[in-house]
C-alpha cells in the first residue's frame, strides 16, 4: 500500500501549487471497492488506538479539516470517525465569529476547543479561516492576516510542546467541476437541500482568490510538528482511505501501551468471587454463560 503520509505531506519550506495536484487522483485504484477492505481495517485499527490514547491520557491529537464548499469536511467526520468512542472525541465547527468572539483575539475561540490529554479533537474549519475568508473578502488589512501566519505557528507549537498535541491538517482538494456536480446533488435530493446556502455560488466566484490564499497559508504554516496534507477529494472513497491511513500511522507513532491497572486486581478478584458466591447456582451459571459469550466475542 502506498505511503500516503509522505505522498501528500507539504514539506516545510516548499511552495505549494494546487494547480499541479490532480483532485481526482486515485493512484491506480479505479473503484471504491478497491479501497473498501483496507479502509475498514484502518478504521478498526483507529478505534483500537483511540481506546489506548484515552486510557493512557498522556498525548492527544488535533485534526484540522479545511477546503472549499462541498470538499467533504462533514463527510470525513461522518465516515472516517464514525466508529470512534464519543467519550474521547471532540468536534468543533467554526462559522463566522460571534460578536463576543470578535472582542477577543482570533485564536480565543479556537484555544478553548483544543484537545485535552487522551482526546482526539476535530476542527471543521478552524483558525485558518482568519487567513482565508478575511483575506479574500478584505475583512482585515493585509498586514494583519499576514502576521497571523506566525501567530498560528506559535499557537500550534504551544499545543505541541505544552500539551503533547499532534497536529494534522488536511486540505481537501476538490475540482470546480466536482463542486458544481455536488451542488446539483444538493438541489435534486430533498435530504441534502438543507445544506444549500445562498453563498454557495457567490463564494465560487472567488475560486482563484481562495486558491491563492490556501497556497500561501499552507506554504507558510506546514511545519515539522504541524504538517499540512493536500488530499485529492473528488473521489470520496479515496479521500477517506488516504486520511484514515495518515491518522492511523500518526497514532501508531505514539507507541501506545495498555496502562497498568490503578487498583489491586487480586483484591478485586476476591470481591468478584465473594459476589459470585452469594448467587444461587442457577444465577451463577447465567453469569458464566455471559462471560463465555463476551470472551468469545472479544476474540473475533
Amino acid at each position: 500500500m502506498t505511503d500516503f503520509t509522505e505522498l501528500y505531506r507539504v514539506q516545510p519550506g516548499n511552495s505549494l501549487n494546487l494547480d499541479a495536484i490532480d483532485p481526482a487522483e486515485t493512484k491506480g485504484m479505479k473503484f471504491s471497492e478497491d479501497a473498501a477492505d483496507e479502509t475498514h481495517t484502518l478504521l478498526e485499527r483507529m478505534f483500537e488506538l483511540q481506546e489506548l490514547l484515552y486510557a493512557v491520557k498522556k498525548q492527544n491529537l488535533l485534526i484540522v479539516l479545511q477546503g472549499l464548499d462541498t470538499a467533504g469536511k462533514d463527510g470525513v467526520i461522518r465516515h472516517v470517525f464514525r466508529g470512534l468512542n464519543p467519550e474521547g472525541l471532540r468536534v468543533a465547527s467554526y462559522k463566522a465569529p460571534s460578536s463576543e468572539e470578535l472582542q477577543h483575539d482570533f485564536l480565543w475561540r479556537i484555544h478553548r476547543n483544543a484537545p485535552a490529554k487522551g482526546e482526539i479533537a476535530i476542527f471543521n474549519r478552524s483558525h485558518y479561516e482568519d487567513v482565508l475568508v478575511t483575506r479574500v473578502h478584505g475583512l482585515v488589512p493585509e498586514n494583519v492576516w499576514k502576521q497571523r501566519y506566525g501567530l498560528i505557528n506559535d499557537f500550534e507549537r504551544l499545543l505541541t510542546l505544552e500539551n503533547k498535541t499532534l497536529v494534522l491538517k488536511f486540505y481537501l482538494h476538490v475540482s470546480p467541476d466536482e463542486q458544481l456536480a455536488r451542488f446539483k446533488v444538493r438541489l435534486d435530493e430533498p435530504g441534502h437541500q438543507w445544506k444549500i446556502s445562498t453563498g454557495d455560488y457567490s463564494e465560487r466566484k472567488f475560486w482563484r482568490e481562495y486558491t491563492e490564499a490556501f497556497e500561501e497559508a499552507i506554504t507558510s504554516t506546514s511545519t515539522e510538528i504541524a504538517p499540512w496534507f493536500v488530499i485529492p477529494a473528488d473521489h470520496k472513497w479515496y479521500r477517506n482511505l488516504v486520511i484514515s491511513q495518515i491518522i492511523v500511522r500518526a497514532l501508531e507513532s505514539f507507541d501506545l501501551k495498555t496502562p497498568s491497572p490503578s487498583v489491586d486486581v487480586e483484591m478485586m478478584r476476591q470481591e468478584f468471587q465473594k459476589a459470585e458466591s452469594e448467587l444461587s447456582p442457577e444465577d451463577r451459571k447465567k453469569v458464566m454463560e455471559k462471560v463465555k459469550k463476551k470472551e468469545s466475542s472479544a476474540q473475533k
